[in-house]
């Protein structure tokens, strides 16, 4: 019995890439008459069969609201639906599951406490900190707030190789800084920043910190208690989820303290024309009719990756990167944007007197699926006096068969450009 188990475990931890792309139904199908090979990940993932049969499931057997019914279909939504929460806390490390907030995705989760902890706390020439690699949507919410509340936002300005100057950070921190929001890894660079440190410093000052994870989650390890961020914001659809299902974690004295977000149905305990009183966590947060079918499908995906081993995940993606860089190091009109020490896989780059556009048309017409701009990081390709990059971002069922496809592409596509 003992060995039967041992052979189940070995099955389950074992890595094989080409078992694990037959789970993808897209990567079968051709793109411009060539097979499709998807370098687009970090825009978003693709879902395995288990994920697109999980919204199928819900559609079709149990469909149904949740929280409020009392009928069979809507107490299995709602097990499901929950199911999912603990999934989430267990994947994140929270300490209660009323930490975990459903949103639409990052960009929702950072804009909510943007709207709540942000107009409770922050006020005139009160200081926010974000860095330089920011998404714009870890730029834009603070910008509104600030102009609302009469604050100052500083910048953590980039190094030449991509990565934070933290000797910078550590200045810019001050007893006026009420919250530092940054991101953990960049979508731009790939750039894997030193958060659990940066929170620490940012704590000895009282200030608070939201953690970018839009990146991160679906590459590194995760324990927000270890990290002691105070929010912790990521999308499902990068990690093999659908899209529009996302999560906000908050510790929970900050989530009970902080104003409601949005009114509705679902986060209210009693309504009436002179008072309304509002429902416990998480519920204070989620108004109205959630996601339902794709929140169920969240604990799929997480599932997936889990019986997978993200170690196992992260070795494969490691090694792909260490490919793809070498490959790529040895084309002379090619130029890597973030050359950080510490990166997850995900190459940003720039053809000499090429615009990254018209290079992105040409590896699309021979299959190969890349996402080339500013990647929602306007200023930190200013910082870098270019208009954007071509960027290949690899995952769990990418080979270095693929690549070698994608270099030669990109020869073919300079002998064109030429």
């Amino acid at each position: 019995m003992k060995a039967s188990q041992s052979n189940i475990e070995q099955k389950k931890i074992a890595f094989d890439v080409q078992a694990i792309r037959t789970q993808f139904p897209i990567l079968s199908r051709k793109v411009n008459d060539q097979n499709l090979i998807y370098f687009d990940n970090a825009a978003t993932a693709q879902k395995p069969q288990c994920v697109i049969d999980a919204i199928s499931d819900y559609y079709s057997r149990y469909n149904a609201n949740i929280h409020r019914g009392i009928h069979t279909l809507a107490e299995e939504a709602t097990l499901a639906y929950e199911a999912s929460r603990h999934a989430v806390q267990e994947f994140i490390g929270a300490a209660a599951v009323e930490e975990i907030i459903f949103s639409r995705g990052t960009t929702e989760g950072i804009n909510l406490v943007a709207y709540t902890w942000g107009r409770q706390n922050i006020g005139p020439g009160d200081e926010i900190l974000i860095s330089g690699m920011e998404h714009h949507s870890n730029i834009v919410p603070w910008q509104i707030l600030c102009q609302e509340k009469a604050a100052v936002l500083k910048v953590i300005p980039v190094l030449d190789n991509g990565e934070l100057s933290m000797e910078d950070y550590r200045l810019l921190l001050t007893e006026k800084t009420k919250l530092v929001a940054i991101v953990q890894v960049s979508n731009a660079l790939g750039t894997v920043n030193p958060v659990k440190e940066m929170i620490e410093l940012a704590h000895q000052f009282g200030a608070k910190v939201l953690v970018d994870a839009a990146q991160s989650a679906v590459h590194l390890d995760i324990n927000v208690q270890d990290l002691d961020c105070d929010f912790f914001a990521f999308s499902g659809h990068k990690l093999y989820a659908p899209t529009g299902i996302g999560v906000l974690y908050g510790k929970k004295q900050l989530l009970e303290q902080m104003p409601v977000f949005q009114g509705g149905g679902e986060m209210i305990k009693e309504v009436s024309f002179e008072l309304t009183t509002y429902n416990d966590l998480p519920y204070k947060y989620e108004a109205g009719t959630p996601n339902i079918a794709d929140t169920i499908a969240l604990k799929t995906a997480l599932d997936f990756i889990k019986s997978i081993g993200k170690d196992q995940i992260r070795k494969h993606e490691n090694e792909l990167l260490d490919y793809a860089t070498a490959q790529l190091e040895n084309i002379p009109e090619l130029q890597i944007i973030g050359q950080a020490k510490e990166k997850v896989s995900l190459i940003s780059f720039v053809l000499k007197n090429m615009h990254p556009h018209d290079v992105g048309v040409l590896l699309d017409h021979q299959g190969i699926a890349l996402r080339t701009g500013h990647h929602c990081t306007q200023p930190l390709m200013k910082r870098f006096g270019i208009p954007g990059t071509i960027r290949a971002s690899f995952a769990l069922y990418n080979t270095k068969e693929e690549i070698d496809l994608l270099v030669a592409g990109l020869y073919k596509s300079i002998k064109m450009l030429s």
